[in-house]
Parts: C-alpha cells; structure tokens; sequence
C-alpha cells in the first residue's frame, strides 16, 4: 500500500496592529495537502498555483526529502492573496508531510521560518491561537471567548515586496515606544479578555501609515472600524485584507455594515479566530 499522508493548516493574520514581524493568530481557514508516495513526481490542484518544484508545498517537503516519487494534492479555501498567510500554509503543510511521513522529528518552526523569512505566520499556523515571536521561539496562547473575526479581503491584491519597499529604515523614536505601549496592551487584553483593551492596543504607527496609500479603502476601514460597531481593525500581514476584531454580540451587525461599505471592491468573510494549529494523519 502506498504512504499517504492529509495535512490540514490554518490561515493566519500577522502583525495584529502594533506586533509587526512578532504577532500573529490562527484563523478558520484550511489549506489541505494530501501528499501519496506513487512512485512519480506530480502536483495535483484547481488553484492558481505552481505545479512544479517551485510550490511551495514540495520546496518545504524537499526541505527533509526529495519529492521525486511522491505526488502532491492541494486544496484551499485561503484566498491566495491579501495577506492571509497562504505562503506559510504551505511550507508549513510540506514540511510536516516528509516530518510524518520519515519521523524525522524536525525543528519545523525554524525551517518554515528560515523559507518564509519571518516565524509569525508559520508559528500560527503551526500552534494555532495566538503567538508572539522572539528569540527564534514562538509563544503561545489561547484565543479569549467571545473573540471573532471577520475579513475584509480585497480583489485588487498588492505585492509583498511593495509593501515591503514601502516602509522606511528608520523610524522616531516617539513611534516606537507607542507601539511597545500598544502591543503590551493588546497582549494584557487577550490574555485577559478585557475588550477595552484589545481595542486599544490594536493601534499601530510602524507599518500600516507607511502603507496606507498602496490601499486607501483598506486604511479607511482601519480607522473606521470602531464606528461601525467592531473593536478595531487591522491589516492582515502585508494587506490588503482588513482583519476586523468582534465581540461575538457585535459580529452580525458589524458583518451587514461591512458587505455594504465593501460591494463592489471586496469580499467579506465571517472566519473565526482557530484554537488549532496545523494537523497530520495517515491515511
């Protein structure tokens, strides 16, 4: 019988406002590979996606073993683009297939880190909740009930390198502490459950204002959020998606408000923030 391995990731939102490049959050969203030793290489998906060694999926398997004889199955309901994390989905779902298929027991955090260049999204995809990344390690903790999510994911989508080249080399020093102010408050509210903190700390002055003019409609709805019933919003990784953050008794009307102010330009996504990170099991 052949080796058959399902590997089911999560979406993740990083930065989460003030945490650039440290925090990130597992969300309701799977990518699935399904990864079959059939004696030749193969990619098998609908998606717009590469079906040759340059996936994703099978540069993070090749990272542990070749792929020659296997044959790679995707399916995913993460929108490719928008900053949802469908980059670390991947390395992180052909890493853990060759990690299971050859109990090889690897250090996946730091080999999906070192393929996607920064450890946020990779570390929420495979922990779930919440994560702050420091020192080469991944802290985690449990999403506080009561906290949903929902996703303002644009069809105009901006690259990564743009919103890379975007931000400055430097930046005052008055910005900075702010942002270590809000991050500190952020992470006291989710440990706690204390909504007026969470929307305090959502704020951010060291990448969203350099961004901004890369997606205006995204940046308003930023600001905008907390008067159209939410606890705040914030940029998903590099955008343009709009992460917007609920008390579960705000998420339906805050849902309505957003699919009228996004018709047109956007789609909108009821996906709730997943305790659960990335599985595996033997078929």
């Amino acid at each position: 019988m052949n080796r058959r391995r399902l590997v089911r990731v999560p979406a993740s939102s990083a930065n989460l406002g003030p945490g650039f490049d440290t925090f990130a959050a597992a969300l309701a969203l799977y990518m699935e590979l399904e990864v079959e030793e059939t004696g030749t290489f193969a990619v098998e998906t609908d998606l717009q996606i590469a079906t040759d060694r340059r996936n994703l999926a099978v540069r993070g398997f090749e990272k542990l073993h070749a792929p020659d004889r296997f044959t790679f199955r995707i399916s995913s309901d993460i929108p490719l683009s928008g900053g949802l994390g469908t980059s670390a989905a991947a390395y992180v779902a052909g890493l853990m297939a060759a990690d299971h298929l050859f109990e090889l027991d690897a250090d996946l955090l730091a080999l999906a880190s070192e393929l996607e260049g920064h450890p946020d999204n990779v570390a929420a995809a495979l922990y779930g909740g919440f994560v702050i990344c420091a020192d080469g390690q991944a802290t985690r903790f449990d999403v506080p009930a009561g906290l949903e999510a929902v996703l303002v994911v644009p069809h105009e989508p901006v690259r990564t390198r743009e919103a890379r080249d975007a931000l400055p080399s430097e930046v005052p020093i008055a910005d900075a502490i702010f942002n270590v102010g809000h991050a500190a408050l952020l992470t006291l509210g989710l440990a706690r459950g204390e909504w007026d903190l969470v929307a305090r700390g959502l704020r951010d002055r060291l990448h969203q204002p350099y961004r901004a003019h890369l997606y205006p409609r995204t940046a308003e709805l930023v600001e905008q959020a907390h008067e159209l019933g939410a606890l705040g919003a914030t940029v998903s990784g590099a955008g343009p998606t709009v992460l917007v953050w609920c008390h579960l008794e705000q998420t339906p009307g805050v849902v309505g408000v957003l699919r009228r102010r996004a018709e047109g330009w956007a789609d909108v996504m009821r996906a709730p923030f997943e305790p659960m990170g990335a599985d595996v099991r033997e078929l």
